[in-house]
């Protein structure tokens, strides 16, 4: 079974259920006891060897520490500037 990731924002916390993927959609509840559905991205593999230095570093509220346009990478999560 899969690990899933999902954020609270009532509490701030991020949390890790251990779930079937076709309950990973499901409403999840945090351990304060609060109901969330705001499944985050597990960013879980280590940089390659020689891999750019230029990473995006990200909040547990999602947003992106740093210059975000610099790093190129997709979406943006959280970045007001580009």
């Amino acid at each position: 079974m899969p690990l899933y990731e999902y954020y609270c924002p009532p509490c701030g916390n991020q949390f890790e259920v251990l779930r079937p993927m076709s309950q990973m959609d499901d409403p999840a509840t945090c351990p304060s006891g609060h109901t969330t559905n705001n499944r985050v991205l597990s960013i879980f593999a280590p940089p390659r060897r020689g891999a750019s230095e230029n990473v995006a570093s990200y909040q547990s509220d999602g947003t992106v520490l740093g210059d975000c346009c610099a790093t190129g990478l997709p979406g943006h999560v959280g970045c007001n500037c580009c």
